[in-house]
């Protein structure tokens, strides 16, 4: 197997078999993130990509996951990612789901049968860094696209039956646009619908423009107890048919998990008790990756 730079993937690809096809990520102009800033994108060539593949195979004898890196990998031509996902099939029959990362713009540059014929073969989970629901805060940190973009990647993912993983970042408006980001965050769930929604906190990174902002004095970021109270407005917000949530990683204060609408109560009342913590304060020495 051959990587090159440091490799990221979601919590819940922990356990899966991980292969580059691309190298870096297409947009990389996020001004929170510190991601693939060692790499230029590129798609790598397939008969490299099955090659490793082919190495997989004779290193694992059961594969149940399969995870496509690096960022925005569905950004690949739909010709070469059907090669990629028919010799998946076809050698890793035991696989249970195909998971990618992919960028509003390489969804949106898919067409419905694209998406389907990726499902047949396969694809099981799309994860869609969404960051804010705000237009404004997805313009101040260059997400490179607007929000009705965002919906509309969103529910094209999630008409082509393929389930759909959004991931937001509590705190990533700053005390500024706190409550804009908690209901414009809530009404962007609502809207697309989507079978995951994973609740990060930011960490600001050395080497970031918004690194270099806060340290200017331009964002200010929210204490421990103000992520909680955002947290919670965004929550109260979201209706939904049915949706696992999920607010554990590491990067967050306390852990909150459930499943949307009817674990709510549950998730609200477990945000109470973090609010009434008596060191919440002190969490943010021990939230770091």
């Amino acid at each position: 197997m051959r990587y090159e730079g440091s490799l990221y993937r979601p919590p819940s690809e922990a356990y899966s078999l991980i292969v580059q096809a691309t190298i870096g990520c297409t947009h990389n102009k996020c001004t929170f993130c510190s991601m693939y800033k060692d790499k230029q994108f590129r798609v790598r060539k397939l008969d490299e990509i099955i090659e490793d593949f082919k190495v997989a195979r004779r290193k694992y004898k059961s594969v149940k996951r399969i995870f496509i890196a690096d960022g925005d990998a569905l950004a690949i031509r739909n010709e070469e990612l059907i090669e990629i996902f028919s010799f998946i099939k076809e050698n890793f029959p035991e696989c249970e789901r195909i998971g990618i990362y992919g960028s509003p713009k390489s969804i949106l540059s898919k067409n419905q049968e694209d998406l389907k014929r990726l499902k047949s073969l396969g694809l099981g989970i799309i994860y869609l860094g969404v960051e804010s629901g705000s237009e404004i805060i997805l313009r101040n940190i260059n997400k490179g696209v607007t929000r009705e973009e965002m919906i509309q990647a969103g529910k094209k993912v999630v008409e082509s039956g393929i389930k759909l993983s959004i991931t937001l970042i509590s705190g990533i408006g700053g005390k500024e646009n706190s409550l804009e980001h908690s209901l414009e965050s809530a009404r962007i769930i609502n809207e697309i619908n989507p079978s995951y929604v994973g609740l990060l906190t930011l960490i600001v990174e050395d080497g970031t423009p918004l690194y270099d902002d806060v340290h200017l004095n331009k964002f200010n970021l929210l204490s421990p107890r103000e992520i909680l109270l955002e947290t919670k407005k965004m929550v109260e917000n979201i209706d939904v048919d049915s949706c696992i949530f999920r607010s554990n990683h590491a990067s967050n204060y306390i852990s909150l998990k459930g499943t949307l609408p009817q674990d709510k109560d549950l998730i609200l009342s477990q945000i109470e008790e973090g609010l009434e913590l008596s060191n919440l304060e002190e969490k943010d020495l021990f939230r770091r990756l």
